[in-house]
């Protein structure tokens, strides 16, 4: 699996559909997958949504896009593969069976003038109502230029009218940080007055970069950034898509890629995983407030906390599990460098190091020692965190056998797969190099299966 798509919440219930090649686990003969859940945590498997049209506009592969309500009917905006296209399709049972539009596709090539070839990359298209219009932004790029998102209007869905470049990529450009030859997966959505647009960059090489986001204002059918961020930090969360929930919040999935050789997972059977789903807000700043879903605090079973009386090398020794959530607040000296060990085993070959360098400002995950397998990625990942003036460091982490989610005073969130080979890594530890670290709070709980 990979792209989590069409999110949307119908009759209460919530609809995750996602990439999907039934035919193995790599890449190809995309279809869309279905689950559903009635929490955003225990889910149900449900047959495939969306499969390609032997002769149809998608008959290589029913790529992304998004799921919306046209009026009372559950309607797909989707890719078509090849050359890239924009599909309809529509469902009367409740989302179970879908019925393509028989005059697909409904975009069939991209403007001119922005791609030099009509095959080229126009892909991803994310669909909302407004002002009794519907809007879509879709991902592209321009030759040699940088990234796009594209911009149009239509009545009816049927018929699109192009409104011009939502927002352009520059390749010369390197701060903060370079945003990559491609765009895909554009999510655009609307808090406190302002509109955020998410994209998820790619290079000219094809690789998969990061996912970051735009905050702005769309006055007259232009938008204009006043902020701009990566989205999630690490080397695996790419292609997030949003939705909003009926009690006002917006919620986001993103897809988790593996992190090890192709060949490991075909022979595994599996590759790539969603996510924990994860709420976004808007701090004064204009940052984006990241966290995980109040939902997730049902898989708590066996609590561990610190307490006055225990000592954290003791306490430490209590903890054992393969899926952990753990919450910690402290207080860092400036010079302080203080880690969180995961995933260890009990002579620690094997351990993976949340660490937090206060003299930088930065975020480390270490993964050099978090797997014995030779056929997985072991980079460095890092993320900027700057603590303000007796900011308290806050750290939330969630470890799941080979994922590990991040997420850091409510704003920098980093996700990485880690892969411990040894059935008894399963310890946590900590530690402090250089400077004072003062505990306030500690909590750990094993967490239970969703299934």
């Amino acid at each position: 699996m990979n792209d989590p798509n069409g999110l949307i919440q119908w009759n209460g219930q919530f609809h995750l559909f996602y990439q999907y090649n039934p035919n193995g686990a790599f890449h190809g003969t995309i279809h869309w997958g279905h689950a559903v859940s009635s929490d955003l945590v225990h889910w149900q498997r449900l047959p495939i949504a969306l499969a390609p049209t032997p002769e149809g506009p998608d008959k290589d592969g029913c790529y992304s896009g998004c799921a919306i309500n046209n009026e009372g009917t559950p309607t797909f905006v989707y890719t078509g593969i090849s050359p890239q296209t924009v599909c309809l399709a529509t469902s009367s049972d409740g989302l179970l069976s879908w019925e393509k539009y028989e005059g697909n596709p409904v975009i069939d090539q991209p403007p001119p003038g922005v791609i030099e070839h009509a095959t080229g990359d126009f892909r991803d298209p994310y669909v909302w109502r407004e002002n009794d219009k519907w809007f879509m932004v879709i991902g592209s790029k321009r030759e040699g230029q940088g990234g796009l998102v594209l911009f149009y209007q239509s009545q009816d869905l049927v018929e699109w009218e192009y409104l011009g470049i939502f927002l352009a990529g520059d390749v010369q450009k390197t701060k903060p940080f370079w945003t990559g030859t491609v765009w895909e997966c554009p999510n655009l959505l609307e808090i406190d007055g302002k509109r955020v647009l998410i994209v998820s960059a790619q290079n000219d090489r094809g690789e998969l970069m990061f996912p970051f986001y735009h905050i702005g204002h769309l006055q007259n059918l232009k938008f204009t950034s006043i902020f701009e961020q990566k989205l999630v930090y690490g080397n695996c969360f790419y292609a997030p898509q949003v939705m909003k929930t009926d009690d006002g919040r917006w919620v986001m999935f993103g897809w988790l890629q593996t992190g090890r050789r192709s060949s490991a997972s075909t022979e595994a059977g599996w590759s790539g995983v969603m996510s924990l789903p994860m709420s976004l807000s808007l701090l004064p700043d204009n940052r984006l407030e990241i966290q995980p879903v109040e939902e997730l605090k049902s898989l708590r079973q066996t609590h561990w906390k610190l307490d006055e009386e225990t000592s954290l090398s003791k306490f430490v020794q209590k903890i054992k599990g393969a899926s952990l959530e753990i919450l910690l607040e402290c207080d860092v000296s400036p010079d302080a460098e203080f880690g969180i060990k995961v995933c260890c085993s009990p002579d620690f070959e094997e351990q993976t190091q949340v660490i937090y360098d206060s003299s930088n400002g930065r975020l480390l995950l270490n993964k050099t020692q978090s797997s014995l397998s030779t056929v997985v990625d072991r980079d460095m990942q890092k993320a900027p965190l700057q603590l303000g003036k007796d900011e308290k460091l806050r750290l939330h982490i969630f470890v799941d056998h080979s994922t590990l989610e991040l997420f850091a005073n409510n704003h920098v969130c980093m996700a990485s797969r880690i892969y411990p080979t040894r059935e008894d890594s399963l310890m946590v530890d900590f530690f402090v190099q250089n400077g004072t670290v003062n505990i306030n709070s500690l909590d750990v709980w094993e967490m239970k299966p969703i299934w």
